[in-house]
């Protein structure tokens, strides 16, 4: 595992002096299901969105491991998953694919406005007919002068009832294959996009997501980020980064759930003794923490093999699909550990287990892991 030294130790306590504020309230406002805009002015002032940037552009120039390392703090201090969720999705939507790819102009116009977190940032790359089938994505991006022209609409997209800033993938050469997408930035208030309303959803309530729509909408070539046709390798950078980013997020999650179950099972006495005392509570327990760990070190080592620049497309699959199962088995199994307590709003249990299951669906499904697993192990269809 790694050795944290002491500045990233001290980043992280002051980090953690925010949680109480950012947790305040926070049944009552997944139960609302908005968007936490105070809190959002609290994460801003934290400096959790300047983690993984560039000095030279107002960031804290940290790299992929120690950004995890304090998103991971984030998630064990603060109970507001959904913004958390927020918090990671505007990190990796734009900042991180503009800082690899995006063009000297295009890092002095906004990356500046990604670490000061105004406007918030979002990504749109899930469509309503295909979902996880990219290759079949039926957004375009046409050649018109100085311009592209897009036309079509993105479903799912965090932040997106909020977000000002957008990085699209688009069709730019239809007979393309993964080398036909391209990636683009646009802002809002460009003319010919509009955002749906807010869509109702299971869990991660404060983080809202919608639809989005391109109608002749116009950018200029100059935003787009990296080059025509290298979509797919600006997303597969930018899936690295959510996968590692998020989860990070729900690893500190998965340990305070664990520290809570602790105490619970220390202090709540059924038939004359502690529940801890119980085999059938203390091994929901222990299989929690292994469950942690686990998570932990594929987390992590995966991480150290990013920034090093080594494949770890096995590695990717492998990681999400442990750290998902993980986070949902662990919030089921708090909630069964507190039983009735659990099932009861107030302890915020049932909203982790909402939350949980987000994340065996968002970033593929663990259906998708596991065909990628097996397909890089020369497996399936021939």
């Amino acid at each position: 595992m790694i050795e944290w030294n002491s500045e990233q130790r001290e980043l992280l306590a002051g980090l953690a002096s925010w949680c109480e504020a950012l947790s305040a309230d926070h049944v009552e406002r997944d139960a609302g299901g908005e968007f936490p805009h105070d809190k959002w002015k609290l994460v801003r002032e934290s400096g959790l969105l300047r983690l993984p940037f560039d000095e030279q552009w107002g960031g804290l120039g940290q790299d992929l491991p120690t950004t995890m390392y304090l998103l991971e703090g984030f998630g064990r201090g603060c109970r507001d998953g959904g913004l958390g969720f927020s918090a990671s999705t505007h990190i990796v939507s734009v900042g991180v694919p503009v800082q690899r790819f995006g063009s000297a102009e295009l890092k002095q116009r906004y990356l500046p406005l990604v670490c000061d977190g105004e406007p918030i940032c979002a990504h749109a790359m899930t469509e309503p007919d295909n979902g996880s089938d990219a290759l079949h994505m039926r957004t375009t991006a046409t050649r018109d002068g100085d311009d592209y022209v897009l036309n079509g609409s993105k479903t799912f997209v965090s932040n997106g009832p909020v977000a000002g800033l957008f990085v699209v993938y688009a069709k730019t050469h239809p007979a393309g294959g993964p080398f036909g997408t391209t990636a683009f930035l646009v802002e809002r208030d460009t003319p010919g996009f509009s955002a749906g309303k807010p869509i109702p959803k299971m869990g991660l309530r404060t983080s809202p997501l919608c639809e989005l729509y391109f109608d002749d909408c116009r950018v200029p070539a100059s935003n787009v980020v990296g080059r025509p046709g290298g979509g797919f390798r600006v997303f597969d950078h930018v899936m690295k980064w959510e996968v590692l980013c998020s989860f990070a997020i729900s690893l500190g999650e998965m340990a305070h759930r664990v520290d809570q179950c602790v105490r619970y099972a220390r202090d709540r006495v059924q038939f004359g003794r502690p529940i801890g005392g119980y085999q059938a509570v203390s091994h929901k327990i222990a299989d929690m923490k292994i469950g942690l760990e686990t998570a932990r070190k594929w987390l992590y080592d995966t991480a150290v093999r990013v920034t090093r620049g080594e494949d770890v497309a096995v590695d990717m699959a492998i990681t999400k699909l442990v750290a998902s199962e993980q986070n949902l088995a662990s919030a089921l199994a708090a909630v069964q550990i507190h039983g009735g307590n659990g099932y009861m709003a107030e302890y915020g249990l049932e909203k982790d287990l909402r939350g949980a299951v987000a994340g065996t669906i968002y970033s593929g499904t663990s259906e998708i892991q596991r065909n990628r697993i097996a397909a890089l192990l020369g497996l399936g269809e021939r």
